[in-house]
């Protein structure tokens, strides 16, 4: 349970930081990944250790690929290493996965807060014509810079909601929920 404390601080600290000042420091995701080996080799020493290298690994993994396409920043992979050396690598590729499904919808209202309909509007009809008309300063021209630790968060949020060993721990009741409805699930299957 502290571990999803120390997690669920990190974000919120970076939810912070990225939509006030659209960054994320560097000293944060660093403390989060040191906090990260401290806490995973206290409770479950070499093993926790291993998993949290994993997760941060998984993290790199994904999220690089990402960055060097620009769809996000560098501070938003390093929180997400902090993040997968906190939860770990199951909890962690849930966690891209939903926060990539969330961060279609946040980046949507992100921009259309910050630039409004008609400038919404004029951003994809520029999306749509060639490098060339705008003298190959297309970027320039149509970038809204958008954080993405809102969506991170709430995928992270949503892989800890549905992840029956974490259900257990928030809820009993829960935990028996939705086991119960992942073994519905897969005796429908077969």
């Amino acid at each position: 349970m502290i571990v999803l404390t120390a997690t669920l601080l990190v974000l919120l600290s970076a939810l912070y930081f990225d939509l006030r000042y659209q960054r994320i420091p560097n000293k944060l995701c660093l403390t989060g990944l040191l906090a990260a080996l401290l806490l995973q080799g206290y409770y479950s020493q070499w093993h926790g250790i291993g998993q949290a290298l994993l997760g941060a690994g998984l993290a790199l993994t994904l999220l690089l690929p990402a960055f060097y396409f620009r769809c996000l920043g560098a501070g938003d992979v390093k929180l997400m290493v902090a993040v997968g050396a906190l939860s770990g690598p199951s909890l962690l590729l849930w966690s891209v996965i939903y926060g990539v499904i969330f961060g279609t919808f946040t980046s949507f209202f992100l921009a259309l807060y910050k630039v409004g309909w008609s400038g919404l509007f004029k951003i994809l009809s520029q999306g749509f014509i060639k490098k060339s008309d705008f003298g190959g300063n297309r970027e320039a021209s149509s970038a809204v810079y958008v954080p993405y630790a809102p969506a991170l968060a709430l995928g992270w949020l949503l892989a800890c909601y549905l992840s029956p060993d974490l259900a257990t721990e928030i809820s009993p009741s829960l935990g028996t929920e939705i086991n119960t409805k992942i073994s519905a699930f897969l005796t429908s299957i077969n």
